[in-house]
């Protein structure tokens, strides 16, 4: 795991990994609900050879301080741009996985003239569907009962059914291990407080209630590579191939054998095409004039 940082932003901590060359590309990658900066251990690593690559802990996840209140993703989006400014990053390439998808493309939308493209991984805030394990944390009484599953017994238990499934022959999928450690890191009061929160704010009990699809024709102005496992069973594929179709400059990379985790369960596959991405685009560059042409035409 790559050496952390830690930096006081708004008298909050916000913990970070950075490595790469100074001067180079930088890339910021954002994780999903209840992860960190972690999950993109087995990435940074390839992608960090030629990039100034920066992973943060999102406000309530992992090493960084809980938000004041404010579980958006726009709260969020101002978090990134925030720690980009105390690190003295102009701009950067916006790579987010599951809800840091969703963080990033509200990124796009705040602040446009930051962003030189944009990665989406899994990522939420383009349809209604998410699993019903996630759309349960909506639900009054969730505070009650995660703390159950999250608990020593019910995580020591699980670990017994894993070591089992393996004495036959039988691997937990990636699917499986990160979900896992997320559980796990739910046993935290804060990581969980930040959970429930985040769920609440932009989903309920049928579904993601927040969603960037009425604006994709904005971000279409910022290159755009949209990754998705064809066999997610979090956030399904079809909103992937939905997005790129309402973004036609977009490039689609589908991994047939991934789940929600494409970029953990084939890291070479995935920093391999992210560094192709940004060597074959050109950086966006922010034209004032043609967001207004874009916001009063028709989407």
């Amino acid at each position: 795991m790559p050496a952390s940082s830690e930096v006081s932003i708004h008298g909050r901590t916000v913990a970070y990994h950075r490595e790469g060359p100074v001067g180079a590309p930088v890339l910021l990658l954002v994780h999903g609900i209840a992860g960190n900066a972690s999950t993109w251990d087995a990435a940074l690593p390839l992608l960090a050879r030629d990039h100034d690559v920066i992973a943060l802990d999102l406000p309530g996840h992992g090493a960084s301080d809980p938000p004041i209140g404010d579980y958006s993703t726009g709260a969020y989006a101002c978090v990134l741009r925030d720690l980009l400014e105390v690190l003295e990053v102009d701009t950067a390439t916006i790579v987010g996985h599951s809800l840091g998808g969703g963080v990033t493309m509200q990124f796009a939308y705040q602040f446009p003239e930051l962003m030189q493209r944009m990665v989406l991984v899994d990522s939420g805030g383009l349809g209604r569907e998410v699993s019903a394990i996630v759309r349960a944390a909506s639900l009054p009484g969730s505070e009650l009962v995660i703390p159950l599953l999250a608990s020593s017994p019910v995580r020591f238990a699980g670990r017994l059914a894993g070591t089992a499934l393996r004495a036959v022959g039988v691997s937990p999928s990636v699917d499986q291990r990160e979900s896992g450690r997320s559980l796990a890191g739910l046993a935290d009061p804060e990581t969980r407080r930040a959970f429930i929160g985040t769920v609440r704010s932009l989903m309920d009990v049928r579904g993601q209630r927040v969603s960037a699809t009425n604006r994709l024709y904005l971000a279409d102005a910022i290159p755009t590579m949209i990754v998705w496992g064809a066999h997610d069973t979090i956030i399904p594929v079809r909103h992937g191939h939905e997005a790129a179709e309402a973004m036609p400059s977009a490039r689609f990379e589908r991994f047939e054998e991934s789940g929600h985790f494409p970029h953990v369960d084939q890291p070479e596959r995935f920093a391999e095409l992210l560094r192709e991405f940004v060597a074959e685009s050109v950086a966006s560059t922010f034209d004032r004039a043609e967001l207004r042409k874009r916001l009063l035409a028709e989407p």
